[in-house]
């Protein structure tokens, strides 16, 4: 599947995809240091790498929550990136409207987990042709993700993957269950764990969401030893200072080692 993205390197290694970068566009001199770091680091790796980005962000946990700098001027700066960097570019849609101008930008379009229900919206983005990345909902069982796929593979399109990002357990916490890996790469589809959101605190009475960031390689790790096929992390150089998911983001100078770690623990389970 990833093979139908031209500017996407070491496909043929056998190792993990990576998709990474910050989770909205704050401005171009970070995006770019992002990007910039990120390439470096899987270059020197050999990890296949998707920089990811949202232009906006429409589900805010507060009406005061930042939602970005502007659509267009945002997504010129993914352009930019994507151009300079020579590499693939996944974002959000939340709307059958934002459609018509990220498939102008974006090779790969990204269906939240609120919304991966949201039968006119899949069906919209399935029918683009683009890679369609759908994560998991928070309320929804693995198994029930064959029927979300399904919508999209309806269209005609094949080029879906689907992304655990975490189950609610209460009102305030998600709980990442191994078990749903194996159950969705039934289908036949890439899965993609993301550790940076499964690791999310949702719903604090303060309006802004709490993480766990200290538990992003335990659970990195996990996912590598299950079988994911890639793997989805946000980062930013000030995770404190970031304008959205701050507080469970990887601080940028930590994600070398890490993916330096998950790359020994892929060696061995190809061997085995």
């Amino acid at each position: 599947m990833l093979n139908t993205l031209p500017d996407i390197k070491y496909l043929d290694n056998n190792n993990f995809f990576l998709i990474a970068g910050p989770c909205i566009v704050e401005d171009e001199e970070t995006t770019f240091k992002i990007a910039e770091t990120i390439n470096e680091i899987t270059d020197k790796l050999k990890i296949p790498f998707i920089f990811k980005a949202s232009y906006k962000k429409a589900n805010r946990s507060s009406i005061n929550s930042f939602s970005g700098i502007g659509d267009k001027e945002a997504l010129l700066i993914l352009k930019r990136v994507k151009e300079k960097f020579h590499i693939p570019l996944l974002t959000d849609i939340h709307s059958i409207n934002e459609i018509a101008l990220a498939v102008e930008y974006a090779d790969i379009l990204q269906i939240p987990a609120f919304l991966c229900r949201q039968t006119d919206l899949l069906v919209a983005a399935g029918e683009t042709g683009k890679i369609i990345n759908i994560k998991k909902g928070q309320f929804l069982s693995p198994e029930a993700m064959k029927f979300v796929a399904e919508k999209i593979i309806n269209t005609g399109n094949k080029k879906v993957m689907l992304t655990e990002r975490g189950t609610t357990f209460g009102y305030q916490d998600l709980i990442v269950d191994f078990r749903g890996i194996y159950e969705m790469k039934k289908n036949g589809l890439p899965v993609i764990l993301d550790v940076t959101h499964s690791l999310q605190q949702p719903n604090q009475s303060t309006g802004i969401t709490g993480g766990k960031p200290e538990l992003i390689e335990t659970l990195a790790k996990a996912g590598i030893a299950t079988g994911v096929d890639g793997i989805f992390i946000e980062t930013h150089p000030e995770p404190s200072k970031s304008k959205s998911d701050g507080a469970n983001m990887l601080a940028l100078n930590y994600l070398e080692n890490l993916l330096t770690k998950l790359v020994k623990i892929r060696e061995v389970i190809n061997k085995i």
